[in-house]
């Protein structure tokens, strides 16, 4: 079984358009989706709608978690609080009821069992939407912060930036994001999980979309902090 694994769509619905277009390319059989849908991004509402007509495994990120109650003092920068919560609020005015219910209600994990193999997914921790761990975390804490449930496969998002390691005999990916990398490499990106006959590989897998057509909905939508997401999105880069 070959299984998407998409994060961090970040309400970019253009690179997630190229993003499902590529995996209809890819001969996949499931896809799972480890959250951050909708904020930050020009088009929440139909990021949204687009990851609802998949009727698919999706759990919560803290970005759903923020859009859903605000953004509180202690997690961002305090100089950054305002300014969010400015586009929290933009972002929540793009959506219905029913969307903020819906992200409200998403699970903040998933443990799924494939073909014998065990994943277990979540957005930055099993414990933690918001907690950190990057690619150069050294291997005991990564399986401090990761491996709370037994599992050959683990899934997450939230740091933007992809990799893949084998910690223990345990699979470990992350899926960089489809919206707003933080890598440099700019294009969208996801992870392919491929099981078969009891072993497990995974692939990055790095697509182009149109970066310039996805700035200029900043612009035409009038979000609140075009400069900057403008900076983002076209240098791969983390807000400064």
């Amino acid at each position: 079984m070959k299984i998407a694994c998409i994060s961090d769509i970040h309400g970019n619905a253009d690179a997630l358009d190229a993003v499902l277009q590529d995996i209809e390319n890819q001969q996949i059989e499931k896809i799972l989706v480890l959250g951050d849908i909708a904020f930050r991004g020009p088009e929440p509402k139909r990021s949204i709608e687009r990851v609802r007509n998949l009727d698919t495994d999706v759990i919560k990120g803290n970005a759903d978690e923020w859009v859903v109650r605000g953004i509180k003092e202690g997690e961002v920068p305090d100089k950054a609080l305002e300014l969010m919560n400015k586009e929290r609020d933009w972002t929540v005015s793009q959506l219905e009821q029913r969307e903020v219910d819906y992200l409200a209600g998403l699970p903040n994990h998933k443990q799924l069992e494939i073909d014998g193999i065990s994943v277990h997914a979540f957005h930055a921790t099993p414990d933690s939407l918001f907690e950190i761990v990057p690619p150069d975390a050294d291997d005991n804490t990564v399986e401090s912060k990761l491996f709370k449930e037994q599992a050959d496969v683990y899934l997450y998002g939230h740091i933007h930036k992809s990799y893949i390691r084998t910690i223990k005999g345990k699979t470990v990916v992350n899926l960089g994001s489809v919206g707003l990398p933080f890598d440099g490499i700019v294009k969208a990106s996801y992870a392919i999980i491929e099981i078969k006959d009891g072993t497990v590989s995974a692939t990055i897998k790095k697509v182009a979309y149109d970066v310039e057509k996805t700035i200029e909905k900043y612009r035409q939508n009038h979000y609140p902090n075009t400069d900057m997401m403008e900076k983002v999105v076209r240098q791969a880069a983390v807000p400064s």
